[in-house]
């Protein structure tokens, strides 16, 4: 079973399980992919009740609810000191950063890691189109790598990463009709 057979499509039937016949390609995916253990599955909570702390789940909120960068002059604004939003932007992706250097280092199976939140897709989703020029201003040439390695590990993350985005897309649109009609 496939649960993401209409991610990438129509937002209403993205949650539809459907069977997918098995394939030679899909077989030899899931021969790559590792067992998680419980000892994945534990960190996991860990990661879990880090998340559930006052200060960081404020910071996740104006990430995911209020931060819809559309240049790179969005990240400046957040970034220039004295910004209200600078903490919650490095708590949101420091901590996210973290969490998938333990994907990386191969402490944390990464599929379990995307499969139990998907708000590192949604990190990602925000960042993807302006990394590079981040990490070149920044002169920090690793900035953010453990995020993209994950996304790159997990066959299917690309994917839910561009259907956020496209999400993005829409919601900004509704916004600035509901803006235009007010």
């Amino acid at each position: 079973i496939n649960r993401y057979r209409n991610y990438a499509g129509d937002p209403a039937e993205r949650f539809e399980i459907r069977p997918q016949p098995a394939t030679e390609v899909s077989m030899s995916k899931e021969k790559k992919k590792k067992k998680a253990k419980h000892e994945d599955a534990m960190l996991i909570l860990k990661l879990y009740e880090l998340r559930r702390e006052g200060k960081l789940r404020e910071a996740r909120d104006w990430y995911a609810s209020q931060f819809f960068p559309e240049s790179i002059d969005d990240f400046k604004a957040v970034f220039a000191q004295g910004s209200p939003h600078n903490a919650h932007f490095r708590m949101v992706v420091s901590y996210w950063d973290m969490a998938a250097s333990f994907a990386v280092s191969g402490a944390l199976d990464p599929y379990l890691l995307l499969e139990s939140s998907g708000e590192m897709c949604l990190v990602w989703a925000k960042l993807e189109k302006f990394i590079a020029q981040i990490r070149k201003e920044s002169r920090l040439p690793e900035y953010l790598r453990n995020i993209e390695a994950v996304i790159n590990m997990v066959d299917w993350a690309p994917d839910r990463v561009r259907w956020v985005q496209k999400r993005f897309s829409v919601f900004r649109a509704q916004t600035t009709q509901a803006a235009a009609g007010s």
